[in-house]
């Protein structure tokens, strides 16, 4: 534990000291040069970590201020804080395919490559562990939900491709935004009924969370005041570090090659959930499972029922705005990005509803999500995979 909290520490450390060598390269040392994009992503990217280690960290101070309700809800809330200010970032630009792709790559990497790590590394030299059967049951049942809103709206275009509808984008748009009102109105519900209604199913024990608070580096107690303010820091942080990320991104997948669905799904994703995902993994390896899995599941469905509709609501904002480049986002993921979210939901919602998990498991998770990096690879890329040129149906 000790050699891990270190190891977080200087990950951190290299990420601060990334954030201002990421805006030197970009704007001075690798002005146009081929090198720059490539060196300012690589850079951004470690910058975002801590930024988004320290957004996590404040959460869990003020939500010890705050009680068990308000507590939860702030955790909910603020959970994949660093990806949405990405995704909003990237909206800006009219990045709609990036942005989706992150989306949809942050739900896999959540179920396939946090919990396959988590189960591989807590499994390990134990016959098994075991967390909620009740949470795993309930987080199934949003799952699906959760795959059902993004195949119906992605059948409803290609289903009205060739029927020659004269109005065929603005029922597309209305399909999106009603399942988006529908998700957010679930995930609102699902929150009531996780911390009042039935919070006694769903919360761990006294100890069991004093236990946590010692092995999350949780030694010194934040003031309220201290804990929002440095939110307050964070956020604006990654939102100037995301404006290098996502710039870079698009101008690398570009110059190399690379389709804009595997940016998203795979480099974007594991970027904006990386301090969530050493957390996880730790809590395994201390053999909380039950937390480790929450986070998991949680912050899945947090993608799903709630960011990824209220981004639908948002980029109909955006063009008010002022901000020319962005368009309306639409719930049309392509049949690939369906097949696989559908795909993982049903194998983890196998493994998971038993409430117990081994490392053979997790070995056979992570597996999957290899299998679905490499096939995300070499989608070819295309002038607009590339961003220049805006898929209307996005």
């Amino acid at each position: 534990m000790l050699s891990q909290s270190r190891s977080m520490r200087t990950l951190n450390i290299i990420g601060y000291v990334a954030i201002p060598l990421a805006y030197l390269v970009h704007l001075w040392l690798g002005k146009g040069a081929s090198w720059e994009p490539k060196a300012t992503f690589v850079l951004a990217a470690f910058g975002v970590v801590p930024l988004a280690h320290l957004m996590g960290s404040s959460t869990e101070h003020l939500a010890e201020r705050t009680g068990p309700t308000w507590g939860g809800l702030l955790n909910a809330t603020f959970g994949n804080a660093a990806e949405l200010i990405i995704a909003i970032i990237a909206l800006t630009k009219g990045l709609n395919e990036i942005v989706m792709a992150s989306l949809t790559g942050s739900i896999l990497g959540n179920l396939l490559l946090v919990a396959g790590g988590a189960m591989v590394v807590g499994g390990w030299n134990r016959e098994k562990q075991t967390f909620s059967r009740a949470s795993a049951e309930l987080n199934a049942g949003l799952l699906m939900l959760a795959v059902a809103a993004m195949l119906f709206p992605a059948m409803f275009h290609y289903t009205i491709e060739h029927m020659h509808d004269l109005h065929a984008m603005d029922h597309e748009h209305s399909v999106s935004v009603g399942t988006s009102v529908i998700l957010l109105a679930v995930y609102a519900l699902g929150l009531v009924f996780t911390l009042r209604t039935h919070a006694h199913i769903f919360s761990t024990s006294p100890v069991q969370h004093e236990e946590d608070r010692r092995g999350i580096e949780m030694a010194e107690s934040w003031s309220v005041r201290k804990s929002v303010i440095v939110l307050l820091v964070a956020s604006a942080g990654i939102g100037l570090v995301a404006e290098l990320l996502v710039g870079s991104a698009e101008q690398m997948a570009l110059e190399m090659g690379w389709n804009n669905i595997f940016v998203g799904v795979i480099l974007l994703a594991i970027i904006g959930n990386a301090a969530e995902h050493s957390t996880a993994v730790m809590l395994a390896r201390r053999d909380d499972m039950d937390t480790a899995m929450t986070i998991c599941f949680q912050s899945s469905l947090q993608i799903a029922l709630f960011v990824t509709p209220f981004l639908v609501l948002l980029s109909a904002l955006f063009p008010m705005l002022g901000f020319e480049h962005s368009r309306h986002m639409n719930l049309v993921f392509s049949p690939m990005e369906v097949v696989a979210v559908m795909l993982t939901v049903f194998v983890v919602v196998f493994v998971s509803l038993n409430g117990a998990s081994n490392w053979f498991e997790g070995v056979l998770l992570l597996a999957m999500y290899a299998i679905l990096g490499i096939a995300f690879f070499y989608i070819p890329a295309s002038p607009e995979a590339a961003g220049t040129i805006p898929v209307a149906a996005r």
